[in-house]
């Protein structure tokens, strides 16, 4: 699904991405970890299209997204941001209408998110009246609203109680068997232990770890996603 190859990003003197290479294969779930300023964020946003990078190449579905200048791979992706930006004096439901005019797509949305969080009430409210948790519900719809192959999902279960919270997961679970692959990123490392297949461990902005989860914890004899990523930031430290 996507290949990354010698991806370099620097800010300044800083190097945040040093050297990159990774291969996320489709229809799985794949967390990415690691400390704050690990490089997580840069490398969501390179993929994005929304930062630059210095070197390398990304390549999604044998298409390299350098190359694709307007943009269009873009149509294929659903992001969902840790904190969502809204235009405050629209409603959820013009928001919708808007990203389907912008996106030039007749297909109607997707709303099974919607329903299955008890949106439909909040959809005509302006943005602004909303509580945090329900716009991250909005957001969250929004993100799977057009059926996209590839889903990046920056800690999204952030700010939802629950109940959502479990619908969530259980959304994010059901795109392997259509076909979709996930990208997520979150602090919480019982949730990627109980979403995904693959991690990919970031440190300095190096890949440590990139592998299933299985065989990470096997790799350090621990039964947890959680301890097994310690165990791998405290052999970095020691070394």
């Amino acid at each position: 699904m996507i290949e990354i190859r010698g991806l370099v990003k620097r800010f300044g003197s800083r190097d945040v991405l040093r050297g990159i290479d990774l291969a996320v294969a489709p229809a799985r779930i794949t967390g990415i970890v690691g400390p704050n300023g690990a490089g997580k964020t840069t490398l969501i946003k390179t993929i994005l299209g929304l930062t630059r990078p210095d070197a390398g190449h990304i390549i999604l579905d044998g298409e390299s997204i350098d190359a694709s200048r307007n943009g269009s791979y873009r149509a294929r992706i659903g992001y969902m941001p840790q904190i969502a930006r809204f235009p405050e004096n629209l409603s959820a439901a013009e928001l919708f209408a808007m990203l389907r005019d912008l996106r030039g797509d007749v297909r109607p949305v997707d709303d099974d998110l919607v329903r299955a969080l008890d949106l439909h009430e909040q959809l005509y409210k302006p943005l602004r009246t909303l509580s945090g948790g329900t716009r991250q519900k909005v957001n969250a719809a929004l993100a799977f609203a057009f059926t996209p192959d590839l889903l990046i999902l920056d800690e999204p279960t952030a700010g939802l109680d629950p109940l959502a919270s479990g619908i969530l997961k259980e959304t994010i679970s059901a795109q392997r068997d259509l076909d979709r692959t996930v990208l997520i990123t979150s602090h919480i490392m019982s949730e990627l232990d109980e979403l995904c297949d693959d991690v990919v461990f970031l440190l300095d902005g190096r890949i440590r770890y990139a592998g299933s989860v299985h065989d990470l914890k096997l790799r350090t004899r621990q039964f947890s996603l959680e301890r097994a990523i310690a165990a791998m930031m405290a052999a970095e430290v020691a070394a």
